[in-house]
């Protein structure tokens, strides 16, 4: 990406920030692809701006990059409401142990990402804005254009949906870890009751294809169809690739461990994990919409922790 001239005499101070504003952006649209376009957009409004006038470069650049995310959050609900298939976001590979705080690790986790695209857009800004990123109610009314009250009131409303969706405990990253290596020895190796073992009885995957990739288009539910449906990885082909020709690793995504599956040269899967109190897998994210694949395709290993 080309941020403009490098002697541009606003180039130093909006790189300083250039993380936050990617961390941001892509907690409130789930795509690494629109949330670097975000930032594009909004190094073209900074390079623009009477800067002389600018008292808190952080707040301010923040303020526009929050608002070019709604924006864009807002012209996207339409697509999502006709996706066929769950929707789920875009996944990022993430430098290791980048979000020491587990909040951090927690607020870009994919389960946490499905939890804020149930919230109004409003809702989503607010709550990573102060919940994630410590901003007050006053600099994001600033931010989001919203009287203080209207912010302190979808702060609550947000707060409380995710509380009621999303119960905090904390991830042990070294347990989550075992975990994921035992879930792929088993699946890789079909053993169905080491996979039951690993699974919670309610576990649920959801499969993100998009209508490109043939992918459930409903949730997969229960210990036994979960296990049954990863068990056949060794002894199917996916998407025209044998179990021969099919490579997985663990590697860091969304802020936890995950699984990368790659063959015939390109990128065919990403598979995260969600834990339980007991540690055992609750949820299971797969996403194959190779559209949604792009960023983990590229390598780049993002640092999504606060800055």
């Amino acid at each position: 990406m080309t941020n403009g001239p490098s002697d541009h005499p606003g180039q130093r101070v909006f790189q300083e920030h250039r993380r936050l504003l990617f961390s941001v952006a892509y907690r409130l649209l789930g795509s690494a692809a629109d949330a670097e376009d975000a930032v594009q957009d909004a190094w073209i409004k900074w390079s623009a701006a009477d800067r002389s006038q600018v008292a808190d470069p952080r707040a301010y650049l923040t303020r526009i990059v929050s608002n070019l995310a709604l924006e864009r959050l807002r012209s996207a609900r339409h697509k999502r409401e006709t996706y066929v298939g769950p929707w789920l976001p875009e996944p990022v590979l993430t430098v290791p142990d980048a979000a020491e705080a587990v909040t951090d690790a927690e607020s870009v986790s994919m389960a946490m990402l499905v939890v804020l695209e149930t919230l109004s857009p409003l809702e989503r800004a607010v709550f990573v804005l102060k919940e994630v990123f410590g901003f007050g109610h006053a600099e994001i009314a600033e931010a989001v254009e919203r009287s203080e009250a209207a912010v302190r009131q979808a702060a609550h409303r947000a707060r409380e949906h995710v509380q009621a969706r999303r119960p905090r405990f904390t991830a042990d990253q070294s347990r989550q870890r075992e975990a994921t290596e035992r879930f792929l020895a088993a699946a890789t190796g079909g053993d169905v009751n080491a996979l039951m073992e690993l699974l919670s009885p309610d576990v649920t995957l959801w499969t993100d294809g998009g209508g490109k990739v043939r992918q459930a288009l409903r949730p997969v539910v229960g210990a036994a169809t979960v296990a049954a449906w990863f068990a056949a990885i060794g002894t199917i082909s996916y998407q025209g690739v044998e179990p021969a020709d099919m490579k997985a690793e663990l590697v860091g995504i969304n802020g936890g461990t995950g699984l990368v599956f790659s063959g015939a040269g390109r990128v065919i899967a990403t598979v995260t994990f969600d834990f339980d109190t007991e540690g055992r897998i609750a949820a299971l994210h797969n996403v194959a919409n190779p559209d949604k694949l792009r960023a983990v395709a590229d390598g780049t290993a993002y640092d999504l922790g606060r800055p």
